[in-house]
Formats: C-alpha cells, sequence, structure tokens
C-alpha cells in the first residue's frame, strides 16, 4: 500500500497536498509517507511472527533521520554498511546494539568505532577481512561478534548491478568455502562467532531464489549450530516493489499487481509463507535486511517543468529536477512512473515525451518515449516510488544544490533536510595553493 492518491483534483501524501509543499518548499523536493513506512514494516513484521525474528532496515536505501527515527520507534534494527550510516543511527535515538555492519571493505578507523559503540555483529565479507578484524579487536582490548556472509551461488534475476548472490560477485564467502573459513576464525582470538549472514541480491519478484539459497544453506547453518553455537541466521533482504501502475495500486493489495514483464511481485505473506517452514525448526533468532520494500513506495520528488522542447525527432519535457537528484534511471534503467500533481481531465492530449533534466549529460533523464499528459512550463510533476534509492544517492554534480526532504504524518509535514544553500555548496573548500 501507499499514502499517495488524487483528491479533488491534486495529488496528496496521506492529508497533506503535494502541490502546497511544492510552492511553500521548491522543488526539487523528496515527500515520503510516514504512514507508509510503518505500514509496510508492521505487515513484514506480522507475517514472520512465527519465527523469533528482528527486522534490521537495510538504511542504504534511505539515510534520512526521520526515517530512521520513525523506525526505531517500531522496533526496528539496522543494516549498516559504514561508519556514516552507524553515526546516523545514533544521531536519530538507535541502538548500535541493533545494528549489523556489512560492506566489503571496512576500514580500521570504522571498525574500530563499531567496536566502542556495541555493534551487534560484522558481516564479514572475506578471509582478510576477518583477519584485519581480529587485528582491530585485539588492539582495542576486545572480542568483535562476527557472523560469515555465504555467497550461496543463486541467481536472483535482478539487475547485474543489484545481484549479490552469484559466484562472480564481490559479496561474500563461497558457499564451497565457507565452513573452511569458519573453522579458522574460530582459531582467532579476538573474535566471537556470532552468527552467519547471505543476501542474494535486491529487487527480487518472486519467491524462487529466496526458496533456493535457503534450501542451500540450512544444512550448513545445522552444522555452524552444532560446532560454534551461533546466535542467529540473517536471510538479507530483497523483496521487490512496484514500480509501475503504482497511483493506481493504492489498495492492500497493491503488490499483487502485473510488473512490467507480465508477472507476479511477491508480498510480505507471500515471502514469509515460502521461507519460515524452512527457517523455524532451526530455532535461531532470524534477522531480515529489508530496504526498498519498506520505503520504496513511501517516497516521491517532485519536479517543476521548465521548457518544453519540440523538435522534429523528440518532444522533451525539461524539469528542475536532474540525474544528480534520482539517478536510478541513468544507472539501473529504472522505471519510475510521472505524474502531474494536478489530476489530468479525460480529454487532455497525451503523447510520447522524454522527461529529462538541466544536468549536462545525455544520460540526464528520467523517462523516454513516455506517454504522459500534455503539459506547460510551470507544471509540476510527481516521479513515484522514489523513496529508496533516490536522495542518499543524489550529488552536487554540475554543483547543483542537494533537495529538500519532507515527512508527512497524517495531515502534518515537517522538514526533514532542509535544501542546500550555495554556501552549503562550497563548505569545507577553500583555494589552497
Amino acid at each position: 500500500m501507499h499514502e499517495f492518491s488524487y483528491c479533488d483534483g491534486e495529488l496528496y501524501c496521506e492529508g497533506v497536498s503535494l502541490a502546497r509543499l511544492a510552492s511553500e518548499q521548491g522543488t526539487p523536493l523528496y515527500v515520503y509517507s510516514a504512514r507508509t513506512i510503518r505500514e509496510h514494516y508492521r505487515r513484514l513484521d506480522k507475517a514472520l511472527a512465527g519465527l523469533d525474528h528482528r527486522v534490521c532496515f537495510a538504511m542504504k536505501a534511505n539515510s534520512n533521520l526521520a526515517v530512521l527515527d520513525l523506525l526505531a520507534r517500531e522496533g526496528a534494527g539496522f543494516d549498516i554498511v559504514s561508519g556514516g550510516e552507524l553515526f546516523r543511527v545514533l544521531k536519530a535515538g538507535g541502538r548500535a546494539h541493533d545494528c549489523t555492519f556489512a560492506g566489503v571493505g571496512k576500514t580500521r578507523e570504522e571498525i574500530e568505532y563499531a567496536l566502542e559503540q556495541g555493534v551487534y555483529s560484522f558481516n564479514v565479507e572475506s578471509e582478510p577481512e576477518l583477519e584485519f578484524i581480529n587485528e582491530v579487536a585485539g588492539a582495542a582490548g576486545k572480542k568483535a561478534p562476527v557472523a560469515l556472509r555465504v555467497n550461496p551461488d543463486v541467481d536472483a534475476q535482478t539487475h547485474k548491478y543489484i545481484s549479490t548472490g552469484k559466484s562472480h560477485n564481490k559479496f561474500g564467502i563461497g558457499i564451497d568455502r565457507i565452513l573452511g573459513v569458519y573453522a579458522e576464525a574460530a582459531k582467532l582470538p579476538h573474535l566471537q562467532i556470532r552468527g552467519i549472514q547471505t543476501h542474494i541480491g535486491s529487487q527480487i519478484l518472486e519467491t524462487k531464489p529466496f526458496v533456493e539459497a535457503l534450501a542451500k544453506l540450512v544444512p550448513i547453518v545445522q552444522e555452524l549450530q552444532s560446532l560454534y553455537g551461533i546466535e542467529f541466521f540473517s536471510i538479507g533482504g530483497g523483496v521487490g516493489i512496484i514500480y509501475r501502475g503504482t497511483l493506481e495500486s493504492g489498495a492492500p493489495d497493491w503488490w499483487e499487481r502485473a510488473d512490467e514483464d507480465g508477472g507476479k511481485r511477491i508480498g510480505f505473506d507471500d515471502y514469509a509463507q515460502a521461507v519460515v517452514p524452512l527457517l523455524k525448526p532451526l530455532g535461531l533468532k532470524i534477522l531480515l535486511e529489508p530496504g526498498r520494500s519498506l520505503v520504496g513506495n513511501a517516497g516521491v520528488l517532485l519536479a517543476t517543468v521548465q521548457y518544453v522542447k519540440r523538435t522534429p525527432a523528440k518532444t522533451f519535457v525539461i524539469t528542475d529536477a536532474g540525474m544528480n537528484d534520482l539517478i536510478r534511471p541513468a544507472l539501473y534503467e529504472g522505471h519510475h512512473e510521472i505524474v502531474p500533481l494536478k489530476e489530468p481531465s479525460a480529454g487532455v492530449p497525451r503523447g510520447p515525451v522524454d522527461v529529462v533534466g538541466p544536468v549536462c549529460e545525455s544520460g540526464d533523464f528520467f523517462a523516454q518515449d513516455r506517454e504522459l499528459p500534455e503539459v506547460a512550463a510551470g507544471d509540476r510533476l510527481a516521479l513515484l516510488s522514489a523513496g529508496a534509492y533516490g536522495f542518499v544517492m543524489a550529488s552536487n554534480y554540475n554543483s547543483r544544490r542537494l533537495p529538500a526532504e519532507i515527512l508527512v504524518d497524517g495531515d502534518k509535514w515537517g522538514v526533514a533536510r532542509a535544501r542546500q544553500s550555495w554556501d552549503d555548496l562550497i563548505a569545507g573548500e577553500k583555494v589552497a595553493v
């Protein structure tokens, strides 16, 4: 479900007009629905009620403090991939002991910081990292809690940039070597073996890859229980969301609608029905690391049309938002529904247009040859399903200021991040010589 719909001819987020927010706060502008995030978290938590489990939000999807605070209040833990993300969790009122620290390139500074704060577990991705964490922990006079990330060599059938569970990916330790690496870990004096972790990729649209990975891993998990008394099995995240037809999908069964390939996206109940029977007999705490599925459909990016450029070959709708604000279409060929903030009447002409931004790159586009209602300069648009991997991947490319972020909760809203000022663009810079 989500909380974006037309009301009296205007697009609303919950009880707040998006046109009003765009007028008062300017564009480009990210807007998030608190109700949607809460509902998604609660649906997943409820679906897994049969397991001793913890939902650890993969905050690389959206690391705004207001979003983290909202999820911490719901009882979520956090999946972090940098020292900076741990810092954000703590500033948002979360606890380090509720964090698992993933990532293939942890630095000494990050490991020291995580040890000092008391992170629940380091998800270790390689033998050299294992040895390094042992060294850093020894120097600090501590024992580092670890879980090895196992790569089950499963094809998640997703975009190659977000597939993480195949043998040619940089993530994790091969399933054929994992028991041997655990044996080596057990010999290192400054490590505490706490669990095992896996994650096969993102935006997965069926249960089969999850089941295939777990079927391979459950016997290994059972052996690790016997050998080392592990506490948890972290099964990662990856459940996909709808990117097409989302405005018409506000009903609670939105996830059951067809995706772009004509298939059926899985919901949290489908996911739970597939994985719980495999996991429950283990008797372990199960950690999950969802990101996109909690926040993806909870956010939109608002933009203003600057010009409509007509050429013999194309019509370009040029907006004030660019690839530096939302890079998914350029980087992943990701689809985002684009709708006007004023509901178009039935008779409004539609036609194929390219919706593009002002950045000096031919790859700066949000849609190509998209059938959209006719728009004019000054009209405002919403790019839907922008709550995950939107602002977190934004940049100052072309010296463009980062947009503001708004959190809506019912009929109330607040600025969750102020728009950058011109001075913010050069903060910390100076003429050095």
